[in-house]
């Protein structure tokens, strides 16, 4: 049987250690969704640890959406999604609708800022990036293939002009907005997308911190507005 073995730490840095052990064992034994995980004792036992730090640790797997606590049955995944596919734990939000909302919301707070960081900063490297990105998000929904991962990597390459070391621990955010909002519209706003990603990339490239605000801002109320024209239809199909 696997053995965990850890050296004495401090508590809280033991408990995500454990957090991270706990998961790896769900993957490999693996664990399915809609099964129950060995119990405290069992668990302490397994990774070598007293067991209100195994308690930490399914806590915190548990604020992932990744277990959940039964009382009077015990602890199941319900989730097998790690955090590189869920970097936030996203996927306990039952409602995407509102999800894509909220997210929007924390986007138009901080990505048309980004916009006008990256007019301040971008280098001539990473505007020739900014530039191929477009066109390939542009070739892929001309083709009508999927350009989810294409746009991910316009946004993100936005967030890493910035130069904010800060913005690029944010970049899970935008990156998980983006997928949902694809998700969500099937990605069917193709045209939409190229015209506002396009004034975004001219807005850059001339360093016009401005109109790069704007033009982030016009981007993100569009697709919002769409998430909510959703909503309204789900409404309507509901009332009948």
């Amino acid at each position: 049987m696997l053995m965990y073995q850890f050296e004495k730490m401090e508590k809280k840095l033991l408990g995500r250690r454990v957090e991270d052990a706990l998961l790896d064992y769900i993957l490999q034994e693996p664990i399915e969704i809609g099964q129950k995980i060995p119990n405290e004792y069992e668990l302490a036992e397994k990774f070598g640890v007293g067991r209100s730090t195994v308690r930490e640790a399914v806590k915190g797997l548990v604020s992932k959406g990744i277990l959940e606590v039964r009382r009077g049955s015990g602890t199941f995944v319900v989730s097998t999604s790690s955090l590189e596919e869920d970097p936030l734990g996203l996927s306990r939000f039952p409602d995407k609708y509102k999800l894509a909302l909220e997210l929007f919301d924390v986007r138009l707070m901080i990505e048309p800022e980004i916009a006008v960081l990256a007019c301040e900063n971008a280098t001539e490297e990473e505007l020739d990036q900014l530039q191929r990105l477009c066109a390939e998000v542009e070739e892929f929904c001309r083709s009508g293939e999927d350009h989810t991962a294409k746009d991910v990597e316009f946004h993100t390459c936005i967030a890493r002009c910035s130069k904010n070391r800060v913005v690029e621990l944010l970049v899970p955010v935008i990156d998980s907005a983006v997928v949902t909002f694809a998700n969500l519209t099937q990605r069917s706003l193709k045209e939409e997308t190229i015209i506002t990603h396009r004034e975004i990339l001219d807005s850059i490239l001339r360093k016009d911190a401005v109109r790069a605000r704007c033009a982030m801002v016009m981007h993100l109320t569009y697709n919002r507005q769409a998430i909510i024209r959703l909503i309204d239809e789900q409404k309507n199909t509901s009332d009948v």
